[in-house]
């Protein structure tokens, strides 16, 4: 654009036309006419105000410093003040998620032996009529043998206790 209206410029002063002169460089006669100015100048207000906000703390992201005017009384336009952070190259380039280096991924052992491993879980589920119970569900891990299987509609803690007590006492504690 500079360029079209330098070469416009030199037309005109040759003895053409504005409007001719703008037609053969096909540029609009308003940009002609625009005085041009320098953005530092224009935004100098906004340029201080970032740079007493950044002297505080200078790795701030655009949106706290744009908060911090904000609370200092500046009434800016977002895009304004956005316009001259990014041209005064204070952006800050995004931080970028660490990728964990790739695990060689190992098989679970699992003995074959009995009584190395116990597994607990409960389960629920409802009946036709809509009456929901519970289960209590103990395996071997190694034999994947049922050890013992409680239903209720409730199971307490002390029900469960019980559950492992008599397990204890039958095959002892798992190691």
């Amino acid at each position: 654009m500079a360029e079209k209206k330098s070469y416009a410029q030199a037309l005109n002063e040759a003895g053409l036309s504005v409007i001719k002169a703008c037609l053969l460089t096909s540029l609009p006669r308003s940009t002609f006419y625009r005085k041009t100015q320098n953005w530092r100048e224009k935004d100098k207000i906004v340029i201080d105000a970032i740079q007493t906000v950044l002297a505080k703390s200078p790795q701030t992201s655009f949106w706290k410093c744009y908060f911090r005017l904000r609370f200092q009384g500046y009434l800016f336009n977002h895009k304004r003040v956005y316009r001259v952070y990014c041209r005064l190259g204070l952006n800050l380039k995004r931080r970028v998620k660490k990728v964990l280096p790739k695990r060689e991924k190992r098989p679970l052992k699992i003995e074959n032996v009995p009584n190395i491993q116990w597994a607990l879980d409960f389960m629920h589920d409802s009946l036709y009529c809509g009456k929901r119970f519970r289960t209590l569900n103990i395996i071997d891990e190694g034999t994947r043998e049922c050890l013992a299987i409680e239903v209720d509609t409730s199971l307490p803690a002390e029900r469960v206790i019980r559950v492992l007590e008599r397990l204890r006492m039958e095959r002892g504690l798992p190691k």
